[in-house]
């Protein structure tokens, strides 16, 4: 990488990704998987490292447990990718992984983000447990289309547009009724595929509005700095500049949709040499595919991965 430096984009995977056995290959390979392992157990008082590696699937699913695994994975990967040599032009999160990507930009430290993943991860699941809802994932109609059956629910109940994933490919969330009679018009639309997801909490919804509160109070304790390196947001689909805006992004960004096609298109439009998925699994990837660019996105989730990819760039 000494005569050209790439322009790369740094991706960060959300909730959905994880899996039993995320990070083992990390902690029993390299240094930097085996001291962030440590490092996160000990801030959260409980062993983190052996949920991710040996679950059982049911505990690790649980969003106290999802969250902070796969921001620490998410870390692990982008610090070794950074003793590596590899900078990033651009990053973003998808939904939680706002947090492994403002930790990439310098927003936040381990424990900072740690300690509001673990937050967030709470606030979250009692707002499911109060107000449980449903999300589903619809496929084949275009976010007008999906506006538009979300408006005629409504007369069932709350329902909305929670990802606007790719220009074909939208969750939308809400009480159970509303996503179902939702799914139900979408399908008379002519959407491809109407998917329930296998989650309790209708998230990114007013549903979730309880956990607001809750995160606000714990981002104004949160140190935060003015990310170092250009960051993208859910909420706007645009760039951030200062840890106010942040803070105020996060808080908005539970209840609000993820507009992550915008997101793709911005990082396109930057002409990226090389976008990677940054931590476990391949969900944003095959996003990035749909998105239509040139250029492929490589996933970065595993030891192999990595060494693959640093191979490849030098």
């Amino acid at each position: 990488m000494e005569n050209h430096q790439p322009r790369i984009a740094c991706l960060f995977p959300g909730q959905g990704s994880q899996f039993v056995g995320m990070g083992r290959d990390w902690y029993d390979q390299t240094e930097i998987g085996r001291a962030l392992f440590d490092r996160a157990d000990a801030v959260l008082g409980f062993p983190l490292s052996r949920i991710c590696f040996d679950g059982p699937e049911e505990e690790l699913k649980k969003t106290h447990h999802a969250q902070p695994g796969l921001f620490t994975c998410s870390v692990i990967a982008f610090e070794f990718l950074k003793s590596r040599g590899v900078t990033p032009a651009v990053v973003a999160g998808h939904s939680l992984g706002e947090y492994s990507a403002l930790y990439a930009a310098g927003v936040m430290d381990l424990a900072t983000g740690l300690s509001l993943v673990r937050a967030r991860g709470a606030a979250m699941s009692e707002a499911a447990e109060a107000r449980p809802g449903a999300m589903a994932a619809v496929l084949g109609l275009d976010t007008a289309q999906i506006e538009a059956v979300c408006r005629e629910a409504a007369g069932v109940g709350i329902v909305q547009a929670a990802n606007f994933n790719a220009s074909t490919q939208t969750v939308i969330s809400g009480e159970r009724a509303a996503v179902e009679r939702a799914g139900e018009l979408a399908k008379a639309a002519g959407a491809r595929r109407v998917i329930p997801l296998p989650v309790h909490g209708a998230f990114h919804s007013p549903l979730m509005e309880p956990a607001v509160a809750k995160m606000e109070s714990a981002l104004a304790a949160a140190e935060l700095a003015d990310p170092r390196i250009p960051f993208l947001a859910n909420v706007t689909g645009d760039f951030l500049n200062d840890a106010g805006a942040v803070r105020r992004s996060l808080a908005q960004q539970i209840t609000h949709c993820v507009r992550w096609a915008d997101i793709m298109s911005k990082i396109a439009a930057m002409s990226p040499d090389v976008v990677i998925e940054v931590g476990p699994g391949k969900v944003l990837s095959g996003l990035w595919r749909q998105s239509g660019s040139p250029v492929s996105c490589a996933p970065c989730g595993t030891v192999a991965e990595a060494e693959t990819l640093i191979n490849r760039l030098q």
